[in-house]
């Protein structure tokens, strides 16, 4: 069954980190029709307001597509668990919160990809984005819509005794790694506003959505582009089991994210010739680049058990809740206001590094990680434990997405290709050593009991490599599948996001970037629809 078409100015497809702001920015002048597509729900959910609720919708399918990738040859065959948000706000609404802008190096990588994209450029973008709730600094925004919290007041005590382990083994304190030096350990900034969850629907899409010239419909599932001539006119989706048809009067942007975008140009007839030749989806374009050169941050970590109370003495127990829901209800504060990982920072494995190539996680919990799918939230430990982790910042494995049919509601083959270099062997190893010596400094050996995991038995390189490889998991940080780029050889689109070869059709999301940046991809995602609204409108008709 068929529905007539509707006409706008701007189509969006996807309302996560930067089809919020799109959505806001490009609906702000009351001149232009916007209409923006969302596959999943409503954000107005507890556990996607509240901060620690993201335990819960992490295997949520309500609010997430819950991907699962390819078996990965250097992590003994394992497939990976790839929550990614399915609702309003995308991933923004089920991340870990933290909030980190990238290090400068980043963008002097993208500026080479892609002029205007240097720190020079994006750093105002990161200031015009910013509420910052911390120490005043004219490095950071104060009047933004997307609020960040300093948690130094909240955060739990054994961050402390984590920092004091840092500088132990050389590792200075930063106040402030989004402004300045990054390199050290920090107390995590994250993205809260009195104890509730800031994503990006809550911080750009549901302050516009008054607005008589935006429509924002969820649960609609869009399935393929639509053309005319060499450009792009419309989108075709699904929507309460109509197939309907909007048409764009200036231009469709793509925000459906690292894994969909690349999905949803290859429906569309854009991509590999093999691969859409292979999925029975008839070629408009070859382009070799589309969800190709996907890069992702791998992680292990450490688990204690401790001889102090943890987290997980709040968090576990019926009475430990019942405290925390209190401690919430009565002043936004407490562990429900918070993220897992509180603490962390950035460090060079070498002196001759320009920035960081690891990113430290410490969290005064711990959980012990299941299996894809076998339980439906991460639980605490019924012991106090607390957890220390790591990712390499610059990896060099690059993996793949591809669509297997013409489906859109079939998920593509996702393959990350984790540890496919010696480099990031060599650096995953480096961290491992680095969270020992961390365990071994005399601010946390004195409150640990026991290593549960790995256990010190396991010390050799062959040892821990073995572990690695059983037990490494994904940051959720997939990047990269559409980058930006000078040729449609290597990239898919240019500098100013506009799709090579194809009229009308602009990509705005992390599938752009063209490298992965240093630490948690969600700030540089929403600067990326900050940018994408200025390019967007300095080309309206």
């Amino acid at each position: 069954m068929n529905s007539p078409d509707r006409q706008f100015d701007y189509i969006i497809v996807g309302a996560g980190s930067a089809g919020s702001v799109l959505a806001n920015r490009l609906s702000e002048s009351g001149r232009h029709s916007v209409l923006v597509l969302e596959a999943g729900g409503s954000d107005r959910r507890l556990y996607v307001q509240l901060p620690i609720g993201y335990g819960k919708t992490y295997y949520d399918e309500r609010v997430n597509w819950k991907y699962l990738t390819e078996p990965v040859a250097q992590l003994d065959e394992r497939v990976s668990y790839w929550p990614r948000g399915r609702v309003l706000g995308g991933s923004s609404s089920i991340n870990a919160m933290v909030y980190v802008r990238g290090h400068a190096n980043d963008f002097r990588e993208w500026e080479e990809a892609a002029p205007g994209w240097g720190w020079r450029d994006v750093e105002p973008l990161f200031r015009r984005m910013e509420h910052w709730r911390g120490k005043p600094d004219e490095r950071r925004g104060s009047n933004g819509p997307l609020t960040v919290t300093d948690i130094s007041a909240l955060a739990h005590p054994l961050c402390e005794r984590y920092l004091q382990a840092a500088q132990e083994i050389g590792l200075p304190s930063v106040d402030d790694y989004n402004a300045g030096e990054m390199e050290g350990a920090a107390l995590y900034q994250i993205t809260t506003d009195h104890g509730w969850r800031v994503s990006a629907a809550r911080a750009y899409l549901r302050p516009a959505m008054q607005r008589a010239n935006l429509i924002v419909q969820t649960h609609s599932l869009v399935r393929q582009i639509l053309f005319s001539g060499s450009g792009a006119s419309g989108v075709e989706y699904l929507h309460e089991g109509v197939v309907r048809r909007a048409l764009a009067r200036a231009e469709v942007v793509l925000c459906a994210g690292a894994v969909n975008s690349p999905q949803l140009m290859q429906l569309s007839g854009l991509g590999p010739r093999d691969t859409l030749q292979a999925a029975g989806v008839s070629v408009r374009q070859d382009m070799p680049a589309v969800g190709r050169h996907l890069s992702d941050h791998l992680g292990a970590d450490i688990v204690c058990r401790s001889t102090v109370p943890t987290l997980n003495q709040s968090l576990g127990p019926w009475h430990g809740k019942l405290r925390a829901a209190l401690q919430f209800l009565a002043a936004g504060k407490g562990p429900l206001s918070l993220s897992l990982n509180q603490a962390g920072g950035f460090v060079r494995s070498s002196e001759a590094l320009k920035g960081p190539d690891l990113q430290l996680y410490f969290s005064p919990v711990s959980y012990t990680r299941a299996p894809p799918g076998t339980r439906p939230l991460i639980s605490p430990d019924p012991f106090p434990g607390f957890l220390l982790g790591f990712n390499p910042c610059k990896p060099t494995s690059t993996g793949s997405i591809d669509i297997v049919n013409a489906d859109a509601h079939c998920a593509p083959r996702i393959q990350p290709n984790y540890l496919a270099t010696e480099h990031d062997r060599e650096l995953m190893l480096e961290g491992m050593h680095l969270m020992r010596r961390l365990c071994d400094t005399r601010a946390l050996a004195s409150i640990i009991e026991q290593e549960v995991y790995p256990g010190r038995s396991v010390h050799s390189d062959e040892q821990l490599m073995a572990f690695i490889r059983a037990n490494a998991w994904t940051v959720f940080h997939p990047a990269c599948t559409c980058r930006m780029g000078k040729g449609i050889d290597s990239s898919v689109v240019d500098h100013k996001l506009r799709v090579h070869g194809i009229g009308r059709l602009r990509i705005a999301d992390a599938s752009i970037f063209p490298t992965i940046p240093t630490g948690n991809t969600n700030a540089t995602a929403i600067m990326v629809g900050e940018r994408a609204a200025d390019l967007l409108l300095a080309d309206a008709p």
